[in-house]
């Protein structure tokens, strides 16, 4: 079995909505869609999390990164970067960065925003920037996908997006539907053809 990590932190509710949508891509690709995320962090440093979160997939593993075959990221903006959960654990992996586990697997990014400008673009690129250091080949979506060419919502070249609207609440489009599953089938399908 080819398995894709799809790794992310929502705090709304979003993030994990594009997430599963991303794995019916990974699914629909061959692929088997293992889906992790990170704990809150806290400035209070005596608060912690439960070892298993109360609701939606588990916490990640260092040994989830050395089993998946491709990795999709996916984090909310803050303010054009990405939250502190996900950028906390990503700080933790030095040294799972010095013994390559990561190299040459393909990866992607995801996020949701409450606004059209809300930043997205930029916090895409904040995710792609450990991964790069990680030695992963990114993947993006590219504009053979229509969509990316009509949408009025979410959805760039450099990964899958949401507008979620002030409230959080806003349905998925379409168009940010499609472009969450051309996603993972792309990331599934290049672990596949890498694995061959």
């Amino acid at each position: 079995m080819t398995e894709i990590l799809i790794l992310y932190y929502s705090r709304n509710g979003s993030v994990e909505q594009l997430a599963n949508l991303i794995a019916r891509g990974v699914e629909e690709s061959g692929c088997v869609a293992r889906l992790r995320c990170v704990p809150a962090v806290s400035a209070n440093h005596l608060a912690t999390e439960p070892a298993v979160p109360e609701t939606g997939a588990p916490f990640v593993t260092k040994q989830d990164l050395a089993d998946c075959a491709g990795l999709i990221l996916g984090s909310p903006t803050r303010f054009g970067n990405m939250a502190a959960p996900m950028k906390y654990f990503w700080d933790g992996t030095g040294a799972e960065w010095a013994s390559g586990t990561l190299a040459a697997k393909p990866a992607a990014v995801f996020t949701s925003t409450a606004t059209m400008h809300g930043g997205q673009e930029s916090t895409l690129l904040s995710m792609l920037l450990p991964l790069l250091h990680h030695g992963c080949l990114l993947v993006g979506i590219p504009f053979t996908e229509s969509r990316l060419s009509s949408t009025r919502t979410g959805g760039t070249p450099y990964g899958a997006s949401h507008v979620s609207g002030g409230d959080g609440k806003q349905p998925f489009s379409e168009d940010e539907t499609e472009l969450a599953k051309a996603l993972g089938r792309r990331v599934g399908g290049i672990a596949l053809k890498l694995g061959a």
